[in-house]
């Protein structure tokens, strides 16, 4: 449906979830459809989500599924030498905190990424430090950078992404949403997240944002158009 609305879907595949063979055929059909970007992720273990005792797969680590997707593309080969012809095409997508040291960039980029979503950015410095870290050691040039946005539309929500790994909350930010009514905090949420967009346009060497509104994906035309990124005429 998307590709039919010229839009450019990506396709998240995981390797926590299913076995090479699983993998491999998840890549073949994404090529078959036509999916033309794929992001490429390890997965979080079971044990975070409402499936505790679902049993993980983890045949192949994140890094092995960029260099089984990036042969398949290049070399029209399968993990078993078989060969797949025509190969599939599409660009190959990881992800990234976006935050501390850009080392891990650095190795995704060596693997074979050609652009990476990062986790959500709501201090907006400390992501324009790591930015221009990445920036310095020409990593920006080699792979695009996607910066995470999401409103945080209630407080139960900002106690979750607070602790999540690689994620920093502004004391600036929490104060905002805590000094609101609590039928208030989702458009607060909203507005600062649009806010965030519209700061993030403005750095160097970032090739665009990937909004998150989980659970609220009705609300991405909104934050968009907040941030001054209506649809162009």
């Amino acid at each position: 449906m998307a590709l039919a609305e010229g839009l450019d879907p990506v396709m998240q595949m995981t390797c926590r979830d299913r076995n090479r063979i699983a993998l491999q055929s998840d890549l073949l059909s994404a090529g078959a459809l036509g999916v033309p970007n794929l992001v490429l992720m390890t997965g979080d273990r079971p044990e975070r989500g409402d499936h505790a005792d679902a049993k993980p797969v983890f045949d192949l680590s994140s890094s092995s599924l960029m260099a089984t997707a990036k042969a398949l593309r290049d070399e029209g080969v399968l993990m078993s030498g078989r060969a797949v012809d025509p190969p599939p095409r599409f660009l190959l997508g990881a992800v990234d905190t976006g935050a501390g040291s850009p080392d891990r960039f650095a190795q995704k980029v060596a693997d074979g990424a050609e652009f990476v979503q990062t986790q959500f950015v709501f201090d907006v410095d400390a992501f324009a430090a790591w930015l221009n870290r990445a920036r310095d050691l020409g990593l920006t040039e080699k792979c695009g950078v996607l910066a995470g946005v999401g409103p945080v539309r209630s407080l139960r929500a900002l106690e979750f992404l607070s602790g999540i790994p690689g994620v920093a909350v502004p004391p600036e930010l929490e104060r905002r949403l805590r000094g609101v009514p609590a039928e208030k905090v989702a458009a607060a949420g909203m507005a600062a997240a649009a806010e965030t967009v519209a700061a993030l346009r403005e750095l160097p060497g970032l090739a665009g944002v990937h909004v998150m509104a989980v659970g609220f994906e009705r609300g991405v035309p909104e934050i968009l158009d907040a941030a001054g990124l209506g649809p162009r005429t």
